[in-house]
């Protein structure tokens, strides 16, 4: 059986190469895991996330500002980008990507996208390069759904997941972990139910010593129904935006660890891949497929 992979062409909202962010890096990794075997039936391709269940983590007001196309430049400057139309359909994509592969996984016990880990999108608006928040509306959509109870949100990437930890600041159903660095963007952090702040350099032994107790104590407090796991490569030693130390190995072998936690107890998983900022789009795409490499070895 193969892993439920979700992927869409609007994805990729075809930025310039020179653009701070990647944006082709999605259409890489789409490539590369077809290129090795990965998909060997097909993408599961998602529809564009409607507006009602956008609105069950952001205000009306800025999804609309989004779907026409008017968000406010002060806006569009925080989260690093125009507001165009192919930047609001990948938007609502990679949304209904995440929410499709949360069907998925509680369907077969895991899934991924091929996007995904917009954390730092709060109710009121978007910032550092995410225009919806994906998790937050996928887990908003499976609670009001009654498809769950109970939300575990574990994020690795490099960046704390801001937006996700205010979305559900308020929520006693969604447990929200953040494992990031410590000096890093934002610089004003939001208040997770777990923050875990990293010093700059931290290397795979030091990083992966952490996790065994932080899966647990994770376990214990969110006593989830489904896991959204944001596998950020972010914190891989030649990131641009990064300031950790992690290779290759021990991305694999962080994902490892965290899945395979969750998966060993019956907790379905999602993964996101989160953030990742390099020039090189084909070592950065292969990177990210990491997560899909390891999750498969979880089906």
């Amino acid at each position: 059986m193969a892993l439920p992979l979700v992927h869409h062409s609007a994805f990729d909202a075809q930025f310039s190469a020179a653009h701070r962010f990647p944006m082709s890096k999605f259409t890489r990794l789409a490539e590369i895991l077809v290129a090795d075997g990965l998909v060997p039936h097909g993408f599961h391709v998602p529809a564009p996330a409607l507006v009602g269940w956008l609105e069950l983590a952001h205000d009306p007001r800025y999804v609309e500002a989004v779907l026409t196309q008017t968000v406010e430049a002060a806006t569009e400057k925080a989260i690093g980008f125009a507001v165009d139309d192919r930047v609001a359909m990948r938007s609502r994509c990679a949304t209904g990507g995440t929410l499709l592969a949360a069907r998925l996984a509680l369907d077969g016990g895991i899934a991924c996208n091929t996007a995904g880990g917009s954390h730092h999108a709060s109710r009121e608006g978007g910032a550092g390069f995410s225009v919806f928040n994906d998790v937050g509306v996928a887990a908003s959509v499976l609670l009001a759904d009654g498809d769950v109870g109970r939300v575990l949100v574990f994020d690795c990437d490099v960046h704390q997941g801001d937006g996700t930890a205010r979305i559900f600041a308020d929520d006693p159903l969604v447990f929200t972990l953040s494992m990031h660095g410590e000096n890093n963007y934002p610089t004003e952090k939001a208040r997770s139910d777990l923050d875990v702040p990293l010093p700059d350099r931290m290397e795979d032994a030091a990083y992966l010593a952490l996790l065994p107790a932080l899966l647990e104590e994770a376990h214990r407090a969110a006593r989830p129904d489904v896991v959204f796991y944001n596998a950020g490569v972010d914190p891989h030693a030649d990131d641009r935006l990064g300031r950790l130390s992690l290779t290759n190995e021990g991305l694999a072998e962080r994902d490892r660890r965290v899945i395979g936690f969750f998966r060993e107890r019956g907790i379905p998983v999602v993964g996101v891949i989160g953030g990742g900022y390099s020039r090189d789009i084909e070592t950065l795409a292969r990177r990210h497929s990491i997560l899909h490499r390891t999750a498969a070895e979880f089906v």
